[in-house]
């Protein structure tokens, strides 16, 4: 009988293996490495401009807000509620203003926003979460799926709002 080979260097358990996926995924949720991070993103915002369209590109500082609030949300409730319902795609998916109904509807979407991204990482971050097991109420979707489609989700539209704000000249020089 052949034995096979071992490979060298620092040997690992499945424990180890499993914190460090989820330390990478949680790391990745905030935006860490070469995406933009939330609040770096919206801060600053002016109140006047988060309506405003320009040229060429096709959304305002609100609705790639509301869009990115709406859509995370929904992959977080259909990561944990078997009763969930998604909104109708796409209207469902987007503001029906191009801009907030005032400042108070700006920041309760910041904070939405962020406190369902706090969700998401403690779902990942739960040792009792199985990240590879199918959720049981989908179609075969794992949490691990769905935590790396908030992230790149969010580092998209997060990437049009700060490129939406450099058109705008509202994005801070370094």
């Amino acid at each position: 009988m052949r034995k096979s080979a071992k490979p060298a260097g620092k040997k690992t358990t499945s424990s180890s293996n499993d914190r460090a996926l989820r330390e990478h995924l949680v790391y990745l949720l905030k935006g860490g490495g070469a995406h933009v991070h939330f609040m770096d993103a919206v801060e600053g915002f002016p109140e006047a401009k988060r309506g405003a369209f320009i040229a060429g590109l096709p959304h305002t500082g609100w609705q790639l807000l509301e869009h990115s609030r709406i859509a995370q949300w929904d992959i977080l409730e259909f990561s944990r509620n078997p009763k969930h319902v998604s909104p109708g795609f796409p209207e469902g998916y987007w503001p029906t203003t191009p801009g907030p109904a005032n400042e108070a509807a700006w920041h309760k979407s910041v904070e939405a926003f962020v406190r369902d991204l706090e969700e998401m990482i403690s779902l990942v971050k739960n040792p009792k979460t199985d990240l590879f097991a199918r959720v049981p109420h989908r179609d075969g979707q794992t949490i691990l799926r769905e935590a790396l489609l908030v992230a790149d989700h969010n580092a998209y539209h997060l990437g049009q709002l700060v490129d939406l704000r450099r058109a705008l000249g509202e994005w801070p020089t370094p």
